[in-house]
């Protein structure tokens, strides 16, 4: 890597190898939301997203003297990290996920757009959750986690174009799962 395409972590990741606190907090803050964000949308369940990040941070800590700048970026590995992570515990789940919206007293828009936008969250979850594992993967790696397509593919071990070709089938998957639900409840 030339120093122009340096990682933008290598530095930081190196301090956290020599166990720098301010390093390991400022590497927190900076990876944290994402990481959060990813597990949340993977799992359905913040709790566990949260212990997904813990371990994620654990291989960190664990990894980081190790780390050598190289042909994937660190992010890039980190991403791949909290993946495996979710699906080790999709994986172990014995039933379907049943999602429970938490009560909060909302003092934005009203109970109805409340309402509809939860509904248009569920539904959304509920058919990203009915997508094959791999084009959701794409989906969120790169619609929700904002990574390149190159990132993306990068994170899934696939080339650009076997990513391009997965999004557009999740994108169709999608659309057509949320035409039918709508045909399904305006004949309710």
């Amino acid at each position: 890597m030339s120093e122009r395409e340096r990682d933008p972590d290598a530095d930081l990741v190196a301090r956290v190898g020599r166990q720098d606190p301010s390093a390991v907090r400022v590497l927190v803050a900076r990876k944290l939301p994402r990481l959060l964000a990813l597990a949340t949308r993977m799992l359905g369940d913040r709790m566990e997203a949260e212990d997904v990040a813990q371990e994620a941070f654990v291989r960190i800590w664990k990894q980081a003297p190790h780390w050598k700048e190289g042909s994937a970026r660190f992010d890039t590995w980190l991403h791949r990290v909290a993946m495996n992570l979710c699906y080790d515990r999709l994986r172990g789940r014995r039933e379907d996920p049943v999602e429970d919206w938490p009560e909060h007293p909302d003092p934005g828009p009203g109970p109805d757009a409340v309402v509809e936008a939860r509904t248009r969250d569920r539904r959304i979850q509920a058919a990203l959750a009915a997508l094959a594992p791999r084009q959701r993967e794409a989906l969120i790696l790169t619609y929700y986690q904002e990574l390149s397509n190159i990132e993306a593919a990068a994170v899934m071990d696939i080339t650009v174009d076997a990513l391009e070709s997965l999004l557009a089938r999740a994108r169709r998957a999608l659309r057509d799962r949320l035409a039918a639900n709508d045909i399904r409840e305006d004949t309710s």
